[in-house]
């Protein structure tokens, strides 16, 4: 058994408006203490107001690092992905939301930091250092991501291309990615709609992906994000794209 070491927090010494968008936050008691509530809050409103069901929950790695990918179409996306993760993973496991939605204001940056435990990437000028980062954390820590590679909601409930992104963060390592499906979303909470409606639920978990023997440059990446595309079409029952 390895002894414990101590070091400190990597975002110590930062003010807390830059703490709360830091690649590099960690938890502290109040964290832990917001996450632990806020998700055991969630649970039961998606059990008993969207009846979600879940299929495949036995493919869910119970250790991380692993990284969820969906199709992305309404903001109950995360919700539903990472709710069904165990509660000993709630301080190392992130969603990766929008800096410009999520991260813009200190109100909302202490809502998607403190109760989804976020972390930012920036859509409009996303810094390669920001991928590399978020790769090496997932490794080193080790940590779990829950992640939509068409980069943005959909706008008609039609699953679009996936990004290159996820796959510099995966290509060339060992972490498994876990495909899902989520079905109702959109018809529940679509982007047009201020507040969800009572719609059920469904999320589908695939097997586990690995990457391991990809490339990490620029076809590795593209690689990886028509794998994981194909698959997470197929847990949907929809034809691939030309």
């Amino acid at each position: 058994m390895e002894a414990w070491k101590f070091a400190p927090a990597r975002d110590l010494g930062l003010p807390i408006s830059a703490r709360l968008k830091s690649l590099r936050r960690e938890s502290g008691l109040l964290g832990t203490l917001a996450h632990l509530l806020w998700w055991a809050v969630i649970r039961c409103y998606l059990r008993l107001y969207h009846r979600l069901k879940v299929r495949g929950a036995e493919l869910l790695p119970q250790e991380a690092p692993f990284i969820l990918v969906s199709n992305h179409c309404s903001h109950l996306d995360v919700l539903a992905l990472a709710a069904r993760c165990p509660a000993r993973l709630r301080d190392r496991l992130f969603p990766i939301a929008a800096g410009d939605t999520f991260f813009e204001t200190v109100p909302v940056s202490a809502f998607a930091a403190l109760a989804l435990n976020a972390l930012p990437l920036w859509r409009k000028h996303c810094d390669p250092h920001d991928l590399q980062e978020l790769r090496q954390r997932l490794t080193e820590e080790p940590c779990a991501y829950v992640l939509f590679p068409e980069g943005t909601r959909s706008r008609t409930g039609e699953l679009g291309r996936f990004k290159r992104g996820i796959g510099s963060l995966v290509a060339g390592t060992p972490v498994p990615v876990v495909p899902c499906y989520l079905a109702g979303a959109f018809e529940a909470w679509p982007s047009q709609r201020r507040l969800p409606r009572p719609r059920r639920l469904t999320l589908t978990l695939g097997a586990p992906l690995y990457f391991g023997p990809v490339a990490n440059d620029k076809s590795g990446w593209l690689e990886v994000a028509s794998r994981i595309e194909t698959e997470v079409r197929r847990l949907g029952g929809l034809p691939p794209l030309a």
